[in-house]
C-alpha cells in the first residue's frame, strides 16, 4: 500500500477546488427533466407507477441510510451476510455510486467536520453542503486526506468489494433495467411515463434524500451563535434534540437519524426489526444510565466527550431481556 503523505506535505497542497463539468451538466439535465416527470406523475401516470416510485425511492434511501451510512460508514451495528447482501443491492438501487467510495467521502466529512478540509462544510451554508460542493472536484489537499482515511474494514468486506468491482454491471441491471422494465411489462405503463417518472424523477428524489445525510446538519442542527453554553456540546447530549451535534460527537449510535430524528424513523425501526429477526446484532447506543455516567466522567476528568462515551459504552450493562443482547 502506498504511504500517505506527511502532515507537512499535505498542508503544502493546494486548497483550490475546480469545477467538475460532467456532474454539472448531468445534474442540470436531471433536474430540468424531473419537472416534466413530476407533471406526468399528476396528469398521466397509473396508480401502480406512483406506488412503484414510492417503493423504489424508499428502498434506495434505506440502502443509503441503514446500509451505507449506519452500517458501513459508522459501524453502528453488525449485520450477517444475507442482510449485507440485501443492503448492498438496496444501495445499488439508489444509484449514488459504490458503497466504498461513498463511505470514504463520508468519513472524510466526519474527520474534518466544519473545517476547510470538509467538502460538505456546513459553515459555507446549506446550498454549498447540499448541492454546489457536488459540482466541484476535491482540492489536492482534500484528495490526499481522503486517500489517508482508514478503509481497511471495507477492504476486508467481500460484499462491499464485490460491488466495487462490478458496480456498473449491477447498476445497469438493478438501477436501470429492472425498474424501467417493470411498469411497461406488468401494467402497461407508457414509455414516456416510465422513463421520466421511474427513470428521471426517481433519481432526483434519491439524490436529494442522499445528499441530506451530509447537509442535514444545516437544516436540523443549531446555527452559529445559538449554542449555549458556547464552549460545550453537553446540551445536545442531555436532550438529544439536535441530532447532528450528537451524531458528529458519537457517530456510532444506531439511533441517530438522518432526517432530524433520534430513536425514531424508518431506518431505526428497520435496524431494530433486523435485530429481532436475528439478521443484525451488537446495536450500539448509549442508554440513559450509561449517558449519565459518561457525562459525569466528562465533568470529572475533562476528557473529550467521545472518549467518555466509549469508556461508558464499554462498561454498559444491559438487562438480560434487553433486545440489544439478543443473538
Amino acid at each position: 500500500m502506498e504511504a500517505s503523505p506527511a502532515a507537512s506535505d499535505v498542508e503544502k497542497l493546494s486548497k483550490l477546488r475546480e469545477a467538475n463539468w460532467p456532474p454539472v451538466l448531468f445534474f442540470i439535465y436531471i433536474h430540468i427533466l424531473s419537472f416534466f416527470g413530476l407533471w406526468l406523475l399528476f396528469v398521466e401516470a397509473k396508480l401502480m407507477t406512483i406506488l412503484f416510485l414510492v417503493f423504489l425511492v424508499s428502498v434506495g434511501l434505506l440502502g443509503m441510510t441503514t446500509g451505507a451510512h449506519r452500517l458501513w460508514a459508522h459501524r453502528t451495528y453488525e449485520a450477517n451476510s444475507a442482510l449485507r447482501i440485501a443492503l448492498m443491492l438496496f444501495q445499488t438501487l439508489a444509484g449514488i455510486g459504490p458503497i466504498y467510495d461513498w463511505v470514504q467521502y463520508h468519513r472524510l466529512h466526519h474527520a474534518y467536520f466544519k473545517t476547510e478540509s470538509d467538502p460538505y462544510n456546513p459553515k459555507n451554508g446549506f446550498l454549498h453542503a447540499h448541492f454546489f460542493t457536488r459540482l466541484q472536484k476535491l482540492s489536492p489537499k482534500m484528495t490526499a486526506l481522503k486517500d489517508a482515511i482508514d478503509m481497511s474494514d471495507l477492504q476486508n468486506d467481500g460484499i462491499v468489494m464485490f460491488q466495487q468491482r462490478f458496480y456498473w454491471v449491477l447498476y445497469g441491471i438493478i438501477f436501470l433495467l429492472l425498474p424501467l422494465n417493470a411498469p411497461m411489462e406488468y401494467w402497461d405503463e407508457s414509455i414516456l411515463s416510465t422513463f421520466f417518472i421511474i427513470g428521471i424523477l426517481r433519481y432526483a428524489f434519491i439524490l436529494h434524500g442522499s445528499w441530506l445525510i451530509e447537509s442535514g446538519v444545516c437544516v436540523w442542527g443549531l446555527q452559529e451563535g445559538e449554542k449555549y453554553p458556547p464552549d460545550s456540546n453537553t446540551v445536545f447530549i442531555l436532550n438529544r434534540t439536535f441530532w447532528p451535534e450528537y451524531h458528529y460527537i458519537y457517530p456510532q449510535d444506531y439511533k441517530s437519524g438522518e432526517y432530524g430524528t433520534y430513536g425514531s424513523g424508518c431506518s431505526t425501526a428497520f435496524i431494530r426489526m433486523f435485530a429481532v429477526m436475528g439478521l443484525a446484532k451488537d446495536l450500539r447506543t448509549l442508554e440513559s444510565a450509561t449517558l449519565q455516567k459518561a457525562l459525569a466522567e466528562y465533568a470529572r476528568t475533562k476528557q473529550p466527550l467521545d472518549v467518555c462515551f466509549k469508556n461508558a459504552l464499554n462498561n454498559q450493562v444491559l438487562p438480560e431481556e434487553h433486545y440489544l443482547k439478543r443473538d
